[in-house]
């Protein structure tokens, strides 16, 4: 019988990548070189005048208040996201187990507008919480708690960062050995000193990786704080949106200088975890 030889022509294999290769181009270089000839031209000349004026009280406090509550709410994601999936990694029902990984897979997905309104009719002024309380003698509002403000706000992206820190570090968790535990209390090593300097230092780059991507995660939120909060709250992904839709002022260029600056910090966000991860997989080989 003859065997046929199938013939292989170079580079055929790549072929299949084209059209990924044109999403891309088309919907992630594009539109970030389209945003950075608009920052940076004013009447087809080079100008730096949109970034000074970014320079402004107004915007440099949005970027106050995006990275103070970006930065809390991924510390507060990073601590609680951690404690909860080591519960999850040590609990000795799978159905459990695999319950709570799937729940955390939903509620890290579920964000935006939905969510502004699902806090509004729990923890709103006449939300389903707000009322139960009242009727027990406790008084959220207008002093104690208030869903519309920054503090509300951060409640609302906890949503979502926690889980996602769940999934982000239940594979660190799982790459700890029980023979380091054991070992370290063999050696008369307390549960407390066999964290602070063997389980927590090896954590370190998945738990610092985490807290940047959470960081990011909430930096470029928008949704669910204008559908939360309005123009209450003076954040950068508020403050662009009102500049591209011109209800106050219309000025695409100055928002796409924001862009540009709330881009790099996220850049730089998500650059640190892709090389922390790959430190960390490094590590547990």
């Amino acid at each position: 019988m003859l065997k046929s030889r199938s013939i292989k022509i170079p580079g055929l294999a790549w072929l299949g990548l084209v059209p990924f290769f044109l999403f891309g181009i088309a919907f992630e270089i594009m539109p970030v070189l389209t945003l950075a000839r608009s920052s940076l031209t004013a009447n087809d000349s080079f100008t730096l005048n949109h970034f000074e004026r970014v320079l402004t009280p107004l915007f440099i406090d949005s970027f106050r208040n995006s990275i103070q509550l970006s930065a809390a709410t991924a510390l507060l994601g990073v601590v609680f996201g951690t404690i909860v999936a080591y519960a999850i990694v040590t609990t000795r029902n799978p159905f459990v187990r695999n319950a709570l990984t799937a729940l955390a897979d939903v509620t890290t997905n579920f964000g935006g507008a939905p969510l502004a309104f699902a806090f509004i009719v729990v923890l709103g002024s006449t939300g389903i919480v707000t009322l139960v309380l009242k009727n027990i003698g406790i008084e959220l509002y207008p002093t104690t708690f208030r869903i519309y403000s920054i503090q509300g706000l951060a409640l609302a992206y906890l949503y979502f960062q926690l889980p996602l820190m769940i999934l982000l570090i239940i594979p660190s968790l799982l790459g700890l050995r029980r023979e380091w535990h054991e070992a370290a209390i063999n050696l008369g090593a307390s549960s407390w000193q066999y964290w602070f300097r063997v389980g927590l230092p090896i954590l370190f780059p998945s738990l610092l990786g985490g807290f940047l991507l959470l960081f990011a995660n909430s930096f470029g939120a928008y949704a669910t704080a204008w559908t939360l909060t309005g123009p209450d709250v003076n954040l950068v992904t508020v403050q662009i949106a009102a500049l591209v839709r011109g209800e106050v002022q219309l000025d695409p260029s100055l928002a796409d200088a924001l862009a540009m600056l709330s881009l790099l910090i996220m850049t730089a966000c998500v650059a640190g975890y892709t090389w922390l991860s790959g430190h960390t997989r490094k590590v547990s080989r």
